[in-house]
């Protein structure tokens, strides 16, 4: 099922910020915001292979997650749930369900999801005051895992959370754990298991089917309830999971003009999302009347999930 993507608004424009070291454990951007050299468990970032006690479950994970997520599971799902005929609520009340629910396949987090959420959009906001889309982006970008919620399914976790990888074409040995691609019934079928399988080069992220989870439901969330965020915005909501894109420069060579210019900003967003995971609580109260404005400002009251 192709997804077109909006052109982005005239004027749009991308400004990189400078980091500095400021000491041994920890990075600063302009603005303020610190970026930790060290996770929550006190292990570099996106480390798989470090004895920590997120290790074994986290490799579990992402072997439930490459041999089921095959081209037949993805189109399954995109049908089952494009429909959003399942709850009418507020953005802020999908955040508040998110309480509930760790990430599983994150070996950097281990707080509910909303301490994230909030500590991605006000570090963004930090260092960029007036990208208002941006801090709301942050917020909302993690909403799609209301899917491991009972009243959404209550999928298993390989099928919501996880980095994302395109199905159709070659398993590109970036990814996580590629080993267990083994397993995935696509893995020898000469259909799929080509560099470009069922895709051209330079055909568009929007025609490419990626693995199933949160970032293409909440896409797909945001996109139907006509939201009036940027393109650069719900790219970054439908790709930020996309590692082997934007961490090692994996599957670029299907991408288009228009992916190539908003992968500019997820590049961006990428350093809030995955740096601002700490123990820095949010006062929740206190940040909540700016949140709602701008969800008033981009969002119906109630949308359909």
């Amino acid at each position: 099922m192709a997804m077109v993507i909006e052109q982005a608004p005239v004027g749009l424009e991308v400004e990189e910020k400078k980091i500095s070291c400021v000491g041994e454990k920890e990075m600063v951007l302009d603005g303020g915001f610190f970026k930790p050299e060290t996770n929550s468990f006190g292990h570099t970032f996106r480390d798989y292979d470090a004895e920590s006690e997120r290790k074994k479950s986290v490799e579990e994970f992402y072997h439930a997650q490459h041999v089921h997520q095959s081209v037949e599971f993805v189109k399954k799902m995109r049908s089952e749930y494009g429909s959003l005929n399942r709850v009418v609520m507020s953005i802020w009340e999908s955040c508040e369900l998110l309480n509930e629910f760790v990430d599983e396949s994150d070996p950097d987090l281990d707080e509910p999801q909303i301490e994230h959420l909030l500590q991605t959009a006000e570090a963004i906001r930090k260092d960029y005051p007036n990208e208002d889309w941006l801090h709301l982006t942050g917020l909302i970008h993690d909403l799609g895992k209301v899917l491991l919620h009972p009243s959404f399914g209550q999928l298993p976790q390989w099928a919501v959370v996880g980095d994302t990888f395109p199905v159709g074409c070659a398993f590109d040995e970036s990814n996580v754990h590629h080993k267990y691609f083994e397993e995935n019934p696509d893995y020898n079928n000469p259909a799929y298991n080509t560099k470009f399988g069922i895709y051209s080069e330079g055909c568009g992220l929007d025609n490419v089917l990626m693995s199933w989870g949160h970032d293409d439901y909440m896409y797909l969330v945001a996109k139907e309830n006509k939201t009036t965020l940027p393109s650069a915005a719900l790219f970054i909501i439908r790709y930020h999971s996309f590692y082997p894109l934007h961490k090692s420069g994996a599957y670029t060579h299907l991408m288009n003009k228009e992916d190539k210019e908003n992968l500019k900003w997820l590049h961006i967003f990428n350093k809030y999302d995955l740096y601002s995971k700490s123990k820095v609580r949010i006062d929740v109260e206190k940040v909540k009347p700016y949140y709602l404005s701008l969800i008033e400002k981009y969002f119906p009251s109630k949308l359909k999930w």
